[in-house]
């Protein structure tokens, strides 16, 4: 995404510094104030998710060592998709960390290009990012174990072609919540959807990512930035003490019908302006 392509998003909010926190179970937030990353925390190291901007590694240290974790000890990298604002710092994380850097089959050129085969963003050098050698090329479907913790990663493609949306499972108090961390169902500037001659199937991708995210069940909702799942509000209330604020099933079902309406309208007048 690049910031001069998204006039409505608020970019600053990349880098503003925003507090770590306890989501549920053995799941931490320790991203910015909109760009999420995520700690796993297990017995045998840890699990982070986006190393976001080349800029916010140091960001994401701080976090991550302020609630009481080693950073060295992140034994695995994931990203919820190839754009620099969420894996432009996953060649630093794996040199600080050693970490494992698993990532969905069709976001691995681009991750190991540095964003320089991108369908869209190819040729914009804004968008380009420190290439990272991937070391376990993920499928729709696979899961990543590490000491008791399990995440499945969801191919829900179209923002890109590897985009993954994450689920996993907490307990808390007794209870199963399904954990969703979507990846992007947004159609960003300039995307062609009709005839799109780079990305024949990008269409076809987005209703398939629809219908996945449609059926995946879920309690605590959660996404690759903050402004998907209203982090600001949710989080004033878990601050004040409302352990259950991103316990949100129907905020998710509205953010995802809300996503796909907004996609359908594009493709149809890009249909219309074809014809």
């Amino acid at each position: 995404m690049s910031a001069a392509l998204l006039p409505a998003q608020d970019t600053a909010a990349w880098k503003r510094a925003f507090p770590p926190f306890h989501i549920a179970g053995n799941l931490y937030y320790v991203g910015s104030e909109d760009l999420a990353s995520y700690l796993v925390v297990t017995p045998r190291g840890d699990i982070l998710i986006n190393s976001d901007l080349e800029s916010s590694v140091p960001q994401i240290r701080k976090s991550v060592e302020s609630l009481g974790f080693k950073f060295t000890d992140i034994k695995i990298l994931l990203i919820s998709h190839a754009h620099y604002d969420h894996c432009a710092g996953s060649a630093e994380v794996k040199k600080l960390t050693g970490a494992r850097y698993e990532v969905m089959d069709a976001d691995v050129p681009v991750v190991e290009s540095g964003g320089r085969n991108d369908f869209h963003y190819a040729a914009d050098k804004s968008m380009w990012f420190p290439p990272a050698h991937v070391d376990r090329i993920l499928h729709d479907g696979d899961q990543v174990r590490l000491g008791g913790a399990t995440l499945t990663a969801h191919l829900t493609a179209g923002h890109t072609k590897g985009t993954t949306t994450w689920t996993m499972d907490e307990v808390v108090g007794g209870k199963t919540l399904h954990v969703v961390i979507v990846g992007s169902p947004n159609v960003n500037p300039g995307y062609r959807l009709v005839g799109n001659s780079t990305y024949p199937q990008i269409a076809a991708d987005y209703r398939h990512g629809f219908d996945v995210l449609k059926a995946l069940p879920c309690d605590i909702f959660l996404g690759a930035h903050g402004g998907y799942f209203g982090l600001i509000e949710k989080y004033n209330r878990w601050k004040e003490g409302d352990r259950d604020a991103f316990v949100d099933a129907q905020g998710y079902k509205a953010y995802i019908a809300e996503r796909e309406q907004a996609f359908q309208a594009e493709v149809k007048r890009q249909e219309t302006v074809s014809r």
